[in-house]
């Protein structure tokens, strides 16, 4: 597990990371006072997230909250699309 504590935009947290064989990751992300939470630097180069970039929060209130991509986001919406039509 990798850790390193930073600050960015007056929040500091401490990153952990986590990787098994299957190329599933791990994060840790404290919430600021506004609500914000600052995605960490390697997964946002792992996923090509960038500043300004849209991204999908799905909930699950049993599950908790998962956070997608703008570019998965578009691939879900034509895979239902496709089915649909």
């Amino acid at each position: 597990m990798k850790k390193s504590k930073q600050s960015h935009t007056n929040l500091e947290y401490e990153n952990k990371t986590e990787k098994n064989e299957q190329g599933f990751y791990a994060w840790t992300a404290k919430v600021g006072t506004k609500g914000q939470i600052v995605i960490p630097k390697e997964a946002r180069n792992l996923f090509h997230i960038e500043s300004g970039d849209t991204i999908l929060l799905l909930g699950d209130q049993n599950q908790g909250i998962a956070l997608i991509s703008g570019d998965k986001m578009a691939e879900m919406l034509q895979a239902i699309k496709g089915k649909i039509l």
